[in-house]
């Protein structure tokens, strides 16, 4: 068995076994197969698919390439994951909300991909706050405060690192076998018993309709049967970015804010969505709804922001920054957006706006790239809502200033107005 001979075998649409599976996974996370060969192996896989038994043995190989968290000590431990979007802060008011609400936390997050945001990204742009904790510090810090917010460690699902950084460089991420793969070995490796997934679609999420992020949920909640892990998957729409801001500071800043009770109301909608059921699932209530009020009352009364200002102190963040969010860095560059027409927002296409936030220093084009975290934009009008003629609808922050006067062009054409 060698790696030309199962590049091929996917090349000419054929069905992998487990053992080529298992075989490309070992072999890949220590080093005997070089990234040029992978990439071709993941554009095969991009360009003709998995069926439900090759994406099951990927998502096993790949979780197992690693160690796989034991939290049983921890009791019943939720986990919530998106599978990406722009301006989704949703994680950074979720997860502290519900560890208030008593329902243990510990969560792994991934960095940004292609043109939507990173969980990870968005927390380092907190000034000393570590993501890269051991284990046995992120099982401490669940079993000390009720949450952990961590990067996914060398040791979990390190085949999935890998691949993960590989197709965010190699423009294949739009694949379900690939995400759900991707998605489910993390989840398995982290080791929670019940798992909630946010499967977004539209302009700014990797399916485009509906129907195709069903099939995603689907597969993904077969996978998590198969690993003895319940699913539950709730659909959203991302066609255009979620709250006002993209962007890594400015997405902290807003999600800062959400706890403080000012939360957008397209942002409120999707984490008390996924909320109610990650407290249903934890067994602390069958009704949704009443799941619902509960959240919204520990986000009106401070628990919810104490709980994420302990989740910063315990991992080491500066947490003067949240107490005042003034402090944190701001570009060299923050340009008004002004539209020469008049009339209701018709059009903001959330992939528009994440990839102009990429260009402006927010994500990476390369996996090597440095992230800029001041870098993004805020959004002052959304769809639905009518604009004047000179009213300013945005604004673009960057740190070159050749690159926010861009930004600012490009922003005007994304904005249809009827």
């Amino acid at each position: 068995m060698n790696i030309q001979e199962i590049i091929a075998k996917k090349r000419d649409k054929q069905i992998l076994s487990k053992e080529e599976i298992q075989y490309f996974i070992e072999n890949y996370t220590n080093g005997n197969i070089a990234d040029y060969q992978a990439s071709a192996l993941i554009m095969a896989i991009y360009i003709n698919g998995m069926n439900e038994e090759e994406i099951t043995n990927l998502t096993l190989a790949m979780a197992n390439s690693g160690d796989i968290l034991d939290l049983s000590e921890l009791g019943t431990v939720v986990d919530k994951h998106s599978t990406g979007g722009v301006g989704d802060k949703v994680t950074l008011i979720l997860a502290p909300t519900i560890a208030s609400l008593g329902v243990p936390v510990a969560k792994m997050s991934g960095r940004g991909l292609g043109y939507t945001g990173g969980t990870i990204d968005k927390l380092e742009s907190i000034p000393r706050y570590r993501t890269n904790i051991d284990e046995k510090e992120f099982i401490q810090n669940v079993k000390k405060i009720g949450i952990s917010l961590i990067g996914q460690t060398l040791n979990l699902a390190p085949a999935d690192k890998k691949i993960y950084a590989l197709r965010d460089a190699t423009s294949t991420t739009e694949s379900i076998p690939l995400i759900a793969s991707s998605i489910m070995s993390k989840k398995i490796a982290a080791g929670a018993n019940k798992i909630v997934l946010d499967v977004t679609y539209g302009s700014g999420a990797f399916m485009k309709t509906k129907e195709q992020a069903q099939k995603l949920a689907d597969t993904m909640i077969k996978i998590g049967e198969l690993a003895n892990r319940e699913t539950v998957a709730v659909i959203t729409p991302m066609e255009e970015p979620l709250g006002k801001n993209v962007g890594n500071t400015l997405e902290v800043i807003e999600a800062v804010e959400a706890l403080q009770g000012s939360i957008q109301e397209d942002v409120k909608n999707v984490v008390l969505e996924l909320g109610s059921s990650m407290l249903k699932l934890a067994g602390k209530g069958d009704d949704l709804e009443e799941n619902k009020r509960r959240m919204m009352e520990n986000i009106n009364n401070g628990k919810a922001l104490e709980k994420f200002r302990e989740l910063v102190i315990n991992q080491g963040g500066d947490v003067s920054y949240i107490d005042d969010l003034s402090k944190f860095n701001k570009a060299k560059y923050i340009l008004p957006v002004k539209l020469e027409k008049e009339g209701k927002v018709k059009e903001l296409k959330a992939e528009e706006v994440g990839k102009l936030s990429v260009f402006l220093g927010a994500g990476r084009m390369k996996k090597e790239d440095k992230i800029e975290p001041e870098a993004g934009i805020t959004l002052n009008s959304k769809v639905g809502n009518t604009v004047t003629k000179d009213q300013i609808v945005a604004y673009v922050y960057a740190n070159d200033e050749q690159k926010a006067k861009e930004g600012v062009k490009r922003l005007k054409e994304i904005y249809i107005i009827e």
